[in-house]
């Protein structure tokens, strides 16, 4: 399976909006990231559309989360902007051929619908156990204790 860059766009600014003292500027997130404002913006109305973040007109301005860090899963966020159809899709290419299978054979998923079934069931299982604030506590083990204190100074120097 193929995800858009989006994805991993979202996911990261989920995890900083975490960490802000208040709306960041979509400008802002697009600076941290060194990512294009456009695209950027794009994704955070697609975040905004699923109720996961709020936008804030005006000086002070910007993305927010809308809920607890905890309570925003990392499928949430990949739902969000890949959308909520299954990555498979099953065609009944059984019934297709010189020797099709009848109706009544093809009630039942055959064996390869029902691995791509559970493997996607599983992928989604996966990502829904992992919160955005477990993202912000794994960001910390990996780059310091103090990688939030700097975010936000830098934050705030916007």
């Amino acid at each position: 399976m193929k995800m858009s860059a989006g994805v991993e766009w979202a996911v990261h600014c989920c995890v900083v909006l975490s960490q802000a003292d208040g709306p960041v500027p979509a400008q802002r997130l697009a600076d941290f990231h060194g990512v294009s404002r456009t695209y950027l913006a794009k994704h955070l109305q697609q975040l905004s559309r699923a109720g996961l973040v709020r936008s804030t007109e005006g000086r002070v301005g910007g993305y927010a989360l809308t809920r607890s860090a905890e309570e925003i899963s990392v499928l949430d966020v990949v739902l969000a902007i890949e959308g909520r159809e299954p990555a498979f899709r099953c065609t009944e290419i059984r019934q297709n051929g010189p020797l099709p299978a009848t109706g009544e054979v093809c009630r039942r998923p055959c064996g390869i619908a029902r691995a791509m079934y559970a493997a996607e069931d599983a992928w989604r299982a996966s990502l829904a156990a992992v919160s955005v604030a477990d993202l912000a506590t794994g960001v910390e083990e990996d780059t310091g204790a103090q990688t939030f204190v700097r975010l936000r100074g830098w934050l705030a120097t916007g």
